[in-house]
């Protein structure tokens, strides 16, 4: 038996250890793939790059714990980079199951930061009815949120002091991987024509393309490649990195036996079938 008709009656376990080991070496033996930028992307980076110390931004993230490995990088970036301007954020979730997610993920990257609660970020939490708690902070972040996460009169709240409502921030930047995106942008962005920027799952991220052009928002990071090209712009490669750069590695292990096989496959002799014919 010639080495093609050997190849091509590889058994499909061969395949599946090879895809494990180019899975596996990544993660113990990290590469570094160059990420290529998008505008919309760098388009975000920019604005959070705009920022000075003491400037308030909005940082609405809507996800539970089934979407924490793509949405959580993108949390985790722009709070970094929130953090490294001086600004100071806002945080609300208007996504029931994702509350206690989202409490954490501020901790931690406050702590890291040197942040402290009340000076540096407040976390409003959660209230029903998205579209109505959107709204309604239009007027007032006093009117759905008199009180933050853990019961505080936000008037006693240092960071809140001359805060009232989006006239007071520089923009809203939602991580979002829920229906809450077009909350957002039909009850929050229209009214009120504050600049909106989104971090969406991948799977959303083509639906809002028309929005990018139109200019209702004015940038967006889409699903786990969009994170890691922000982390590329922040020079602090983390988890979204490498997973790209363990995909790519698979990737190229999957299109080098597609190639294989099809070399294999014309030099051994064989013809495709047409019409049931040899």
């Amino acid at each position: 038996m010639s080495i093609w008709k050997r190849i091509e009656a590889i058994d499909r376990r061969v395949i599946f250890v090879v895809l494990m080991v180019g899975v596996l070496l990544p993660m113990i033996f990290p590469v570094n793939f160059p990420v290529a930028l998008t505008p919309e992307v760098q388009a975000v980076y920019d604005r959070m790059e705009s920022l000075e110390p003491g400037d308030v931004i909005m940082l609405p993230c809507e996800y539970d714990p089934s979407l924490k490995a793509e949405m959580e990088p993108m949390a985790y970036s722009l709070l970094r980079h929130a953090f490294r301007r001086g600004a100071k954020v806002i945080a609300t979730c208007l996504f029931p199951t994702g509350v206690n997610l989202i409490e954490q993920e501020l901790k931690t990257i406050g702590d890291e930061m040197g942040k402290k609660y009340g000076e540096d970020y407040v976390y409003l939490g959660y209230k029903p009815y998205p579209a109505i708690v959107i709204n309604a902070m239009g007027q007032d972040f006093r009117n759905p949120f008199p009180k933050d996460h853990y019961g505080t009169d936000l008037d006693s709240i240092p960071m809140m002091k001359g805060v009232k409502n989006y006239g007071s921030v520089k923009f809203v930047m939602t991580v979002n991987a829920t229906s809450g995106v077009d909350f957002w942008l039909q009850y929050g962005r229209e009214p009120y024509q504050f600049p909106l920027g989104l971090a969406v799952a991948a799977v959303m991220a083509t639906d809002y393309y028309s929005q990018l052009q139109t200019k209702q928002i004015f940038g967006m990071i889409g699903g786990m490649k969009g994170a890691a090209e922000y982390e590329a712009l922040l020079k602090k490669p983390g988890d979204a990195t490498r997973v790209m750069n363990i995909q790519s590695v698979v990737h190229i292990v999957i299109v080098g036996f597609i190639l294989i096989g099809n070399v294999s496959f014309f030099l051994s002799g064989g013809r495709l079938k047409l019409g049931g014919r040899a």
